[in-house]
């Protein structure tokens, strides 16, 4: 955006003409080829999380999450209706295709309609998930629909600074390094020092091209192993 001028000689931020509100990401689905993302509801994915959760046993994919691990079915439980009621996080299980079962979940959160400004977090891949063109088609299509379906202008990811995986998956997923937030909050009686990344709506079609090329089924052998790797801001 070109630099402007006011009327008294200072430099200001570019005029956003005729600036609408964005919509409230609503409760619908979204649909892939390897995945769906549906709203939460305990009822009736609770017992497929709770399993696939259960295949980290140690409970070391929650380190880095506001809550967890579950190892009680109901204290599980109560968790995840407190995520369906929940508008802001707002929560989405993912489901594999290839199994039909709910094997992690995502949200939308800090979510501000009025600036265009929207956040994806509270991510909990199960060990199902991780590192599958599953997972990042789900991605893809929370990024997709923030930009193409709702108009949003710029979209987050923030993450402990300690958490070397959650930072590489934002990097491999296309979004860009904004900085670093010491003493950012307080989780688990832990300080966090919070790394943010974005990815605005001027960098989506290209990082969305990467994302298509990627995704095609012709980009994977019959073992499901990707034959080209994700390119989106190429890195």
């Amino acid at each position: 955006m070109a630099q402007q001028i006011n009327e008294h000689g200072q430099p200001v931020g570019a005029a956003i003409e005729e600036w609408v509100a964005c919509p409230r990401p609503p409760q619908t689905p979204l649909l892939g080829t390897f995945a769906e993302v549906l709203p939460l509801s305990a009822e009736t994915h609770g017992d497929d999380l709770f399993a696939a959760f259960g295949t980290d046993p140690s409970g070391a994919m929650w380190t880095y999450m506001p809550s967890g691990p579950f190892f009680d079915r109901q204290v599980f439980g109560d968790f995840l209706r407190q995520c369906e009621a929940s508008t802001d996080p707002l929560f989405y299980v993912i489901i594999n295709n290839t199994t039909g079962r709910a094997e992690g979940f995502a949200s939308f959160l800090r979510i501000e309609p009025t600036v265009g400004v929207i956040e994806v977090g509270y991510i909990a891949m199960s060990p199902l998930l991780q590192k599958t063109r599953v997972a990042t088609e789900a991605m893809y299509l929370m990024m997709a629909h923030v930009f193409d379906d709702l108009g949003y202008r710029r979209y987050e990811w923030k993450c402990d600074n300690l958490n070397g995986p959650s930072k590489k998956a934002a990097r491999r997923l296309g979004f860009a390094y904004d900085g670093m937030f010491p003493q950012a909050t307080i989780y688990k009686g832990r300080n966090r020092d919070t790394a943010w990344f974005s990815v605005l709506d001027k960098d989506w079609p290209a990082i969305q091209s990467g994302f298509q090329t990627w995704l095609n089924p012709e980009n994977f052998d019959d073992d499901g192993l990707q034959k080209s790797a994700l390119v989106t801001r190429g890195i």
